[in-house]
């Protein structure tokens, strides 16, 4: 099974959830609300879950070896660091903010 596709579809810098993607396998089957989280050891994807009557939370989907986790997650953080690049970039083409007025300035 290959990932043919990856779509960023929502990007937060605040907080701890940094993205939500969809995954698209073989052109065939796509995964949606993929999230890539911040955590205390560094960044991480989490499946789409729901929670239980208990309160727990159950992935919906997730791949069923730790060769295939990492393949999906090396490929989502892949896109994400490209994002988050490409983004920057961008940003660097926003001319600088002049600074304040100082209003105490000539008098």
């Amino acid at each position: 099974m290959e990932i043919t596709d990856i779509t960023i579809r929502k990007l937060s810098i605040e907080s701890k959830m940094k993205a939500v993607v969809s995954i698209t396998f073989d052109k065939q089957f796509v995964v949606h609300d993929v999230k890539v989280i911040d955590g205390h050891n560094g960044l991480f994807i989490a499946m789409p879950s729901r929670r239980t009557p208990e309160g727990e939370y159950k992935d919906i989907v997730h791949p069923i070896n730790a060769d295939f986790r990492e393949k999906v997650s090396a490929a989502v953080l892949a896109k994400y660091k490209e994002a988050i690049e490409s983004l920057s970039e961008g940003l660097s083409d926003i001319p600088p903010v002049p600074p304040y007025l100082d209003l105490d300035e000539g008098m």
